[in-house]
C-alpha cells in the first residue's frame, strides 16, 4: 500500500470509467465466500474515507462484522426484535442468519454534528458517498457488494447496541463477497431524459 505522504493524486486510470459503467451490486441473498482479506477491507474501507468532505468532519466512521460477529450480530438483532414485537420461530431463524448471508459486512455510520457551518444534509451526502466509493472499490477487486440498510438500521434497540450516539445513523451496511449467480443488467435511466442544460 503507498504512503499517504508520497501519493501521487488524480493519477488518469481510464479503465475507470469502465468499471463505473459496468458495475452491478451483486444481492447479499446470492454471496458467498471468500470474503477480501484483510489487506483488502482495509483498502476498501481506505478508498471510502477519501470522499468529499466538506470541513474536514469525517463525519461518518465504521463497524466491521466479519466471522463470527456476523452470528452475534444476527443473535442480538433478534432479542432486539423479541423485545418490541412478536415473531415467528422462522422468522427468528431468518433474522439470526442476516449478517451470514456476506462474508463481510460494513456498517457505515453518518455522525452529523449540529450547531456548526457547514450544514448538516452536505454531513449526510458524505456518508452516502463513502457507501457508494465503497461499492466501486469491492468491485475493483473482484468482489460484489451490496448497499442495504433493511430494519436493523431504524431500529432503536438495534442502534443502541451497536452503541450509536445521539446525532448518529447507520447509512447502510455494505455486504461484500463472491456472488453464486451470474449478475443481470437492471434497467437504467435515459440520461437525456434526466438531463437539461441552463
Amino acid at each position: 500500500m503507498e504512503n499517504d505522504q508520497a501519493i501521487t493524486l488524480n493519477r488518469p486510470a481510464p479503465q475507470t470509467i469502465d468499471l463505473l459503467l459496468s458495475r452491478r451490486s451483486g444481492s447479499a441473498k446470492a454471496m458467498t465466500g471468500p470474503g477480501p482479506a484483510p489487506a483488502e477491507l482495509a483498502a476498501i474501507l481506505k478508498a471510502g474515507a477519501r470522499v468529499p468532505d466538506h470541513g474536514k468532519l469525517f463525519p461518518w466512521r465504521f463497524i466491521v462484522f466479519e466471522g463470527e460477529a456476523r452470528e452475534r450480530f444476527g443473535q442480538m438483532a433478534v432479542e432486539c426484535l423479541r423485545q418490541t414485537e412478536t415473531i415467528s420461530d422462522e422468522r427468528a431463524a431468518m433474522e439470526a442468519e442476516r449478517f451470514v448471508r456476506a462474508p463481510a459486512v460494513v456498517a457505515v455510520v453518518s455522525r452529523v454534528r449540529e450547531a456548526i457551518p457547514i450544514p448538516e444534509w452536505e454531513q449526510q451526502l458524505s456518508a452516502g458517498a463513502v457507501c457508494q466509493t465503497m461499492l466501486i472499490a469491492a468491485t475493483a477487486l473482484g468482489y460484489v457488494a451490496n448497499w442495504l440498510t433493511e430494519w436493523p438500521a431504524y431500529h432503536p434497540l438495534v442502534r443502541e447496541r451497536l452503541g450509536l450516539k445521539p446525532g448518529e445513523r447507520i447509512a447502510g451496511f455494505i455486504y461484500i463477497g463472491k456472488s453464486t449467480v451470474p449478475l443481470e443488467e437492471r434497467v437504467r435511466p435515459d440520461i437525456g431524459k434526466l438531463v437539461t442544460r441552463f
